[in-house]
């Protein structure tokens, strides 16, 4: 069959861009990288990402600059992402909310699909804390349950948004014990603590490294993380198992993803790179400062693009029941 004088173009272009794109990969990367925070500062995602972003600086020779994308549960910066060239310059610090959870809750106003994102590392995973207001007359799970329980619908309980774990964690706690709060969303994890330690929120969840300063000084009262076993770095502060509701656990997790068309020797590297800061006892140490665990995903303690996107996919199935379970929703 004779080649059209298109087709023969088309061929010739896409021959000498492939060597063009091969010496990119090589040479990736040689400017800045920008690491989208789908949060405001000052939250979790935005504290993990940091410490991410020095020691990738470090490792990669390039500039890894934080840019700070709230809104909509982590779907408006994840978007940015999505839509952003494929070319590794671009990094998106996913949570257990814009990578799982939002999947479910916002059903089909969701912006973008689980395939437009690639797996590259996942960074950490932290318990959830519920904790209330000093002024709130409660020193324990059950004691808040009951106190809010012949309040019916007076209380308000905060989260960092729609979508996030701190809101599906709350909704499952009511969902659990047939309580009844006003669920209010802040744009962020620090908007919302300041709210709490003013007293206008009386009980919120947060995930334990944006709130664990705020307990450790007084300024709130911890009364359970989420997680199985309590937390090393809070080891006064019971488990939700411990405080009576078994049924109320959520663990958060932080890593990174990119646009999925970007090249797998980029993603390699960064899941190289990943593994290896997720690995230092340096790194280890603040993440377990901040209540934190390591990764965990590899038989040697670490993370890859390959284990990651497993991870994923588990929780996506995991947190769909959840919201299907609370009736939760994005609204």
């Amino acid at each position: 069959m004779p080649i059209t004088r298109r087709a023969a173009l088309a061929t010739g272009a896409g021959l000498l861009a492939a060597p063009s794109l091969g010496r990119a990969q090589e040479q990736w990367p040689n400017r800045t990288i920008r690491l989208i925070v789908p949060f405001t500062p000052a939250g979790t995602t935005d504290i993990a990402a940091r410490i991410i972003a020095e020691r990738l600086t470090q490792r990669l020779g390039q500039s890894v600059i934080v840019e700070n994308r709230p809104g909509a549960g982590g779907n408006v910066g994840s978007d940015v992402v999505v839509k952003s060239d494929p070319d590794g310059y671009t990094l998106l610090m996913c949570t257990v909310s814009s990578g799982a959870i939002n999947y479910s809750l916002y059903g089909a106003k969701m912006p973008y699909k689980p395939d437009a994102l690639a797996a590259c590392g996942l960074m950490l995973q932290v318990p959830n804390a519920i904790f209330v207001t000093n002024a709130l007359p409660v020193k324990t799970l059950k004691e808040l349950v009951d106190y809010v329980k012949a309040r019916p619908g007076q209380l308000n309980n905060g989260s960092s948004g729609i979508g996030t774990s701190l809101h599906l964690t709350g909704e499952l706690l009511k969902s659990v014990t047939g309580i009844q709060m006003q669920h209010v969303p802040f744009r962020g994890a620090g908007p919302m603590i300041q709210e709490v330690i003013a007293g206008r929120i009386e009980v919120a969840v947060d995930n334990l490294p944006s709130i664990i300063g705020h307990i450790r000084d007084g300024r709130v009262r911890a009364l359970a993380v989420t997680t199985a076993q309590r937390s090393p770095a809070l080891p006064d502060v019971p488990t939700t198992a411990e405080a009576g509701f078994p049924d109320v656990q959520a663990t958060a997790w932080f890593g990174i993803q990119v646009p999925a068309r970007t090249p797998k020797p980029i993603i390699d590297r960064l899941g190289t790179e990943i593994d290896a800061i997720v690995k230092e006892p340096e790194t280890r140490a603040k993440i377990a400062d901040l209540g934190g665990m390591a990764p965990g995903l590899t038989p040697d303690g670490g993370t890859s693009p390959a284990t990651f996107e497993a991870f994923i996919t588990a929780e996506i199935a995991k947190w769909t029941e959840v919201v299907r379970k609370s009736g939760a929703t994005a609204e």
